[in-house]
């Protein structure tokens, strides 16, 4: 099959991978294709993971402490903003081109010598964090004291551990625990996806062609087994897999919660579920330990948002929040979660920043005591998805804004009850949540973004919101209400009609037929059925002919648009 993109060489001269330790280690170029193509991920991996010997998982009780560990600066690192694909895919670093946004010292990995010295302390590194400049580390409290006191070591991002397996517990109740689980009924899966235009997006032909969706979940249980998810497998779009928890590449024998999450994205089996995004590649990560509930995992998540940049992906899915914990010294306050203070929010708003949509669950704590959204959730820069039920009525589980806060929380809604998902089982069932209603609409602004590739991942949010049904009245309860795709591609009934094309089917040329033209310039864009752009055109009369003789015979999808108005039409070429 051929490839939407190609990849280009990653190259990495820090200690990678999940060799044996080096100080400075040379990893060898590799050809990586992606998109609608499998990707080769072995080599990728290095690229937050460090070289160190790997900890057995088990005999928690054995093992020292976890600490998360900051550097003061990135001086005399041997990377460089100006050779970027030392330590980002070329799909990544089209995606800031493409949003004019620069390689920037935050992007780069942290400099190998503070990571051989500690290294030589004796302590165990498991992931580093360019964005944060840090490192996870697992030593003892005596040989911690030491590298506190190197020169180039900040502090402690947390004050204490982030994870001490001495005194884990297991946790008391599973936080997917769904709110009902009954035999599959097919008129859900249309429900939830109709409700938010996904049919229309599918009809247009946008079904997330060449985009590429990163899964931060607790696991992927089977999914590599499910006939609904087979095509994913066999057309090669799910483009690598890691497991953060275990330091590892499987991800297919853990929790069952990402295969539900993934199903409501990427499932295709016509008659019993098809997701909002069935033709999008996936990256699926685990980050999440669904055995206890330790602030690590905010950390992981932190590496996981990392890797999927370096990835290249175009959009982040976390059905995953976090508000107290097993450790309670680590507890969030209400007045943390201001979208800037944990540490998963932070990763949030700095995967934004170098491009990414992050989708993420508001949180199923309506009913809890905690009752308000959970963090990353409560990020300054991305999607946070509430629930409602299939008539489009608030889920009284569903997290609610925090009242203290001036921001609109949660973003949009989408169906979160009842909703159709594929079990690990191969069959379709119901469950609800939050954890849903987010990849579901995951998809259909993947599908958006695909045929609107010009706008930024801040233009598309925020188009996102203004198409929602109380967009004009916004609340804590369902944000701006439930997106519409008919606004959000701009092909509601009222300026349905502002151009014609015609002859279509064409030939040679088509011609454009603006009514009402003010003067103000449109841009024609003619993209194929995988998203990619073929024709760029600024229309500047009234009525102006675009010439298709380059053009290969097939269908094709034109936007015409200002920022007045805009429509999307398939178009076929003869």
């Amino acid at each position: 099959m051929s490839s939407s993109y190609q990849l280009s060489v990653i190259s990495w001269r820090y200690a990678v991978g999940i060799t044996k330790s080096l100080p400075i280690f040379e990893c060898f170029r590799k050809q990586i294709t992606c998109g609608i193509a499998k990707v080769k991920l072995s080599a990728i991996y290095g690229l937050l993971l460090t070289a160190y010997c790997l900890l057995p998982i088990a005999s928690y009780a054995q093992l020292p402490a976890k600490y998360l560990i900051t550097f003061k600066d990135k001086s005399n690192s041997p990377y460089s903003v100006s050779k970027p694909l030392e330590f980002l895919s070329q799909r990544s670093i089209n995606r800031r081109q493409k949003q004019n946004i620069t390689v920037k010292t935050r992007d780069l990995p942290v400099n190998p010598a503070y990571i051989s010295e500690i290294n030589k302390t004796g302590a165990k590194i498991w992931f580093t964090s360019r964005w944060m400049n840090a490192a996870l580390i697992q030593t003892s409290d005596a040989n911690l004291q030491t590298i506190l006191k190197m020169p180039f070591v900040k502090g402690l991002e947390v004050n204490g551990t982030v994870d001490n397996p001495s005194t884990r517990s297991a946790r008391k109740e599973s936080k997917f625990e769904a709110l009902d689980n009954q035999s599959y009924n097919y008129g859900f899966a249309k429900i939830q996806n109709e409700m938010i235009g996904v049919n229309v997006m599918h009809d247009l032909g946008f079904r997330g062609e060449g985009m590429m969706i990163g899964v931060l979940d607790a696991g992927f249980n089977n999914a590599d087994k499910i006939p609904a998810l087979k095509p994913l497998f066999e057309e090669g779009r799910i483009v690598g897999t890691y497991d953060f928890v275990k330091k590892e590449s499987a991800v297919y024998e853990d929790d069952e919660h990402g295969t539900e999450v993934l199903s409501c994205m990427g499932a295709f089996s016509e008659g019993t579920m098809v997701g909002t995004a069935p033709k999008a590649s996936f990256l699926l990560l685990r980050s999440e330990d669904t055995a206890s509930e330790y602030i690590i995992e905010e950390a992981n998540w932190l590496f996981a948002a990392e890797y999927a940049d370096s990835v290249g992906v175009d959009l982040i899915n976390s059905s995953l929040g976090y508000t107290t914990f097993d450790d309670a010294k680590t507890d969030h306050t209400y007045v943390q979660l201001n979208g800037n203070t944990t540490i998963a929010a932070r990763a949030a708003d700095w995967a934004a920043g170098v491009g990414i949509i992050c989708v993420i669950s508001a949180g199923n704590e309506g009913n809890d005591v905690w009752k308000y959204e959970g963090t990353p959730a409560d990020a300054d820069s991305v999607l946070a998805v509430g629930a409602v039920d299939a008539n489009k009525l608030y889920a009284r589980f569903s997290s609610l804004g925090l009242p203290t806060d001036s921001r609109i929380k949660p973003d949009v809604v989408a169906m979160g009850q009842g909703v159709a998902v594929i079990a690990p089982d191969g069959k379709p069932t119901t469950s609800s949540g939050t954890s849903f209603s987010s990849p579901i609409l995951c998809g259909m602004v993947a599908g958006y973004w695909q045929a609107n590739p010009t706008l930024t991942n801040m233009q598309v949010m925020e188009n996102v919101r203004k198409s929602g049904s109380q967009a004009s009245k916004p609340d804590k309860i369902l944000g701006y209400g439930i997106p519409n795709l008919y606004k959000v591609l701009g092909v509601q009934e009222a300026v349905n009609d502002f151009v014609k094309v015609y002859p279509n089917p064409a030939n040679k040329e088509i011609t454009l037929e603006i009514n009402d033209f003010s003067g103000k310039n449109y841009e024609a864009i003619l993209m194929d059925i995988s998203g990619i752009i073929q024709h760029k055109e600024t229309i500047k009369d009234r009525i102006q002919t675009i010439s298709l003789e380059k053009m290969p015979p097939g269908i094709y999808f034109l936007r015409l648009g200002n920022e007045e108005k805009s429509k999307v039409l398939k178009l076929g070429i003869e």
